[in-house]
């Protein structure tokens, strides 16, 4: 990589950042770049990658139907969802349509970073459910916290029932899959001071770490 007159020689640094429902990947992510770093947000790309007329908007309206665009022609997340959470083969099905434009758009918001001494931070909310690895960062930080606490934020911040809350964590990989993928684990089982100091713990350790070679190899 040919690096920019004046820059430092330090480099990109890559992490890749996950959790399950309910575990406040988000707020630990905002916290991050409140230090400094700069996020790729895979479900964020979903959203715009998902916007009216896009290629993906129009092969997932083709593949269920209208019933799937609501009544200002934008996608109805709720009945994508419904379908997809009952429904193994359409959740394959939408992952075949959506994950590949979404990796392809990740890895060309991170060429234009490579070249600078950014700490980016690769969002990737079902990074064990994915096996396809992190997606060439260098280390997987991984938000964690004890089920009914993660059950317990979604009825109280996002107005789900228990039994949803409930299937839905249940439906994601396990406390114990994620955290065997981590080089550093945030626990966010506690108040938001106690996380603020997981925080700062995470920034502390991230400015340890060497440059990610990139592209990646392989």
């Amino acid at each position: 990589m040919v690096r920019k007159p004046g820059a430092s020689v330090f480099g990109m640094r890559l992490i890749a950042i996950t959790g399950g429902i309910g575990s406040g990947k988000s707020t630990v992510a905002q916290g991050l770049v409140a230090h400094g770093a700069v996020l790729v947000d895979a479900d964020a790309i979903v959203k715009e990658l998902q916007e009216p007329g896009t290629d993906v908007f129009n092969a997932m309206v083709e593949r269920w139907g209208e019933g799937i665009v609501a009544d200002d022609g934008s996608l109805d997340r709720a009945a994508v969802a419904a379908i997809v959470f009952a429904d193994e083969q359409a959740l394959t099905d939408l992952n075949e349509l959506v994950h590949p434009a979404v990796r392809t758009e990740m890895a060309a918001r991170i060429d234009v970073l490579a070249e600078t001494d950014a700490v980016v931070l690769q969002d990737i909310p079902l990074l064990a459910e994915s096996k396809r690895g992190p997606g060439g960062a260098s280390a997987v930080v991984v938000v964690d916290c004890p089920v009914e606490v993660a059950i317990q934020r979604l009825i109280d911040y996002r107005s789900f029932d228990r039994a949803d809350a409930e299937a839905r964590v249940a439906a994601q990989a396990s406390r114990e899959d994620r955290r065997a993928l981590a080089d550093f684990v945030i626990d966010n089982g506690g108040t938001p001071t106690a996380l603020a100091a997981e925080i700062d713990r995470c920034w502390t350790w991230i400015q340890t770490l060497p440059a990610t070679p990139w592209p990646p190899v392989g």
